[in-house]
């Protein structure tokens, strides 16, 4: 990329040491005006001092955005509606978090007449391929910047004397004592890689988690939860209607306060590493359950079934970075006409780490019926006759197959 075509960048930042450098390392490499965006995405950290270290730095135009309802609303309500889990264990905290702000790069590029974007992913993770995958299908002939892939700043260390030689304001206290962990966090989840949990043999230490007691520490009473859903989505808890947001920042805390949501897990990256990763996902985990128990009462038998065979590709696609891909909207529009009779309440009980669906039901839309599904004398609702035909019909190719080998 020629340096001489860029005069004006949109970082996604974060106001860190790493993002910092970035901001300075772009001007001084490429000679250009740096705008600044950072968003509110529920990592429950103040955002607002980024603002201030930017404007320190000399930014004119800095971006500070509360972005929860959208993130929720149009991001993981819609992946939740598919069920969506990454190798049967992941639930996509981080992944589903990059369409958005890749969006809003590319939005505020147009806005402020920027040639580029540029965000701080490394060259090993997902995450590079997540941003720039969204930002080529939303502007397809974008700029991107990737320092990580560029410059030699490859340690901490020098990262820090970098910061010091150029003046940059970090906190060199904090900055100075190796943070243990590579942590992402969001509404969905917190994540944890590095250290320790280099090694997949290592447990994890019990002062890592942030958001969830440990199962052996919480409450011997259970704590029940009824979940209204509507087309899909929950939208009332215990009888309180609430946002999307809401519904999230809620299940996180009475989650996290009964153990819910923890998760060790070696995953394949798209890059063809192997990584091993630490999750919380206390809200994640309950509203995977509970939309399963609704469904379950709502839903067609094949269509259900369809919905379970096309799942790991959808949820393979949000963890690659193909959420604006058209296979992925496909898709989605095919699993949100699902959602039309998802609507009813479930109650799940949560104890020392499980979520227990307790109950569940709708009144519009339950295909349960207890007339025909009854132990006791269904009245001729069912005639267990009829089931004899239906064996020798499925059974016809076996018992041919069984005549030629004998």
């Amino acid at each position: 990329m020629s340096k001489n075509n860029i005069n004006k960048v949109v970082l996604a930042y974060s106001g860190g040491l790493d993002t910092s450098v970035i901001l300075k390392w772009l001007e001084d490499e490429y000679g250009c005006e740096v705008v600044t965006f950072t968003a509110d995405i529920g990592q429950g950290e103040e955002v607002e001092p980024a603002r201030v270290k930017a404007e320190a730095m000399g930014v004119k135009e800095i971006y500070i955005e509360d972005l929860r309802e959208e993130f929720a609303r149009d991001y993981v309500f819609p992946m939740f509606r598919a069920n969506a889990i990454y190798e049967g264990e992941y639930l996509l905290g981080t992944s589903i978090a990059r369409p958005l702000i890749a969006k809003r790069l590319v939005e505020i590029a147009r806005a402020t007449g920027a040639d580029a974007i540029s965000h701080g992913a490394t060259g090993k993770g997902n995450d590079q391929v997540r941003f720039e995958l969204g930002a080529y299908a939303l502007m397809p002939d974008v700029k991107i910047i990737a320092p990580w892939r560029e410059w030699d700043l490859l340690s901490r260390e020098k990262l820090m004397k970098y910061a010091a030689d150029h003046g940059i304001d970090v906190d060199f206290a904090k900055a100075g004592k190796k943070s243990p962990y590579s942590m992402d966090a969001n509404l969905l989840h917190i994540s944890y890689e590095g250290d320790i949990l280099e090694d997949p043999w290592n447990e994890p230490e019990e002062d890592m988690w942030r958001w969830t007691v440990s199962p052996e520490k919480a409450p011997d009473e259970p704590a029940y939860v009824e979940l209204r859903y509507e087309k899909g989505d929950i939208v009332a808890i215990d009888g309180k209607t609430m946002s999307p947001a809401e519904v999230m920042e809620h299940l996180n805390k009475v989650g996290g306060e009964n153990g819910v949501g923890r998760d060790d897990i070696v995953e394949n990256r798209f890059v063809g590493m192997k990584s091993r990763g630490c999750y919380e996902t206390p809200a994640g985990t309950i509203m995977l359950k509970a939309h399963r128990a609704m469904e379950s009462l709502t839903l067609d038998r094949e269509v259900a079934h369809l919905k379970d065979e096309l799942m790991p590709r959808y949820a393979k696609m949000i963890y690659n970075g193909f959420w604006w891909s058209p296979e992925r909207e496909m898709l989605q529009a095919a699993i949100d006409q699902t959602q039309q009779v998802v609507n009813g309440v479930v109650r799940v009980k949560l104890y020392k780490g499980n979520v227990i669906v307790a109950g569940r039901k709708s009144d519009t839309n339950s295909l349960f019926d207890e007339a025909i599904a009854t132990f006791d004398d269904d009245q001729g609702a069912y005639d267990q006759k009829d089931a004899e035909g239906f064996i020798k019909l499925n059974a016809l190719r076996l018992r041919v197959a069984a005549r030629r080998q004998t």
